[in-house]
C-alpha cells in the first residue's frame, strides 16, 4: 500500500499516512491519460483563426485573359491560391476544438494521475495546509522546506484565500481543491501538496 509523509507548516515531518489503494495503488492507464490530456488542452484552445478563401478575397471578378489562343494555362481568377493576393486554399475558419470525456474515463484518469505520483514518491500530505495571513514569501518558505519548489499543484479541502492568494505569485505553483482535480495539473506538477483534510475527501469522491 502506497505511504507518504505528513508535515505540518513548519516543514517538519509529523508522521506517515497510508494512501487509498484504489486511488494512489493501481496501474497508470498511459491510454487514458493521454485522452485527459489531450482534451484539457483542446478544451483551452480559442480557434479563432481565420484566413480568406478566393471567393472572400477582394478583386478577381473578370477572366484575366481569354480562354484560348496566348499559350497559357486557363485561368479564372487572379484571386486563385496559386497567385500572389490569392486566396487560401482550405482556409481555416472559426470553429470548437472541444470535445467530451464521459465520467467513468474522468474519474480513472485522476486515479491514474495520482497513482503516477504516488510511484513518483511525489506526494506530500500536510497537517492543517493554511495560511494566519497573505504572505508569499513564508509560503514559499514552506514550499521549499517541504521540496515542493519547484512546480507543484497544491490542494485544500475548500478555497482558502490566504494559500490561494500567497501561492498565486510564485512560478510553477497551482491551488486547488480537492473535488476539483484535474489529470493535466496533477501530472504537469513535480509535486503534489495535499492537505490532510483534502486527502480523505479525495478518497471519498474518486473512491
Amino acid at each position: 500500500m502506497p505511504k507518504a509523509n505528513v508535515y505540518n507548516m513548519a516543514g517538519e515531518v509529523v508522521g506517515e499516512i497510508q494512501l487509498s489503494e484504489t486511488i494512489f495503488g493501481i496501474e497508470p492507464n498511459e491510454s487514458v491519460l493521454h485522452a485527459s490530456v489531450k482534451n484539457h488542452l483542446a478544451n483551452l484552445r480559442q480557434g479563432t483563426q481565420s484566413a480568406l478563401t478566393k471567393a472572400e478575397v477582394s478583386g478577381g471578378g473578370a477572366k484575366p485573359y481569354r480562354q484560348k489562343g496566348t499559350g497559357h494555362a486557363r485561368q479564372g481568377s487572379i484571386r486563385n491560391p496559386h497567385y500572389t493576393h490569392g486566396g487560401v486554399a482550405f482556409a481555416p475558419k472559426p470553429r470548437s476544438y472541444k470535445f467530451s470525456l464521459n465520467k467513468k474515463v474522468k474519474r480513472l484518469a485522476v486515479r491514474s494521475a495520482l497513482s503516477q505520483k504516488a510511484i513518483e514518491e511525489a506526494v506530500i500530505v500536510v497537517d492543517g495546509l493554511d495560511q494566519n495571513e497573505i504572505k508569499t514569501k513564508s509560503f514559499k518558505t514552506f514550499l521549499t522546506k517541504v521540496g515542493a519548489d519547484g512546480k507543484a499543484l497544491v490542494v485544500t479541502p475548500e478555497v482558502r484565500e490566504n494559500v490561494v492568494k500567497s501561492a498565486r505569485n510564485i512560478p510553477g505553483v497551482v491551488t486547488t481543491i480537492a473535488t476539483i482535480l484535474s489529470p493535466y495539473e496533477i501530472l504537469h506538477a513535480d509535486k503534489f501538496v495535499v492537505d490532510k483534510a483534502a486527502l480523505e475527501k479525495i478518497e471519498e469522491v474518486y473512491a
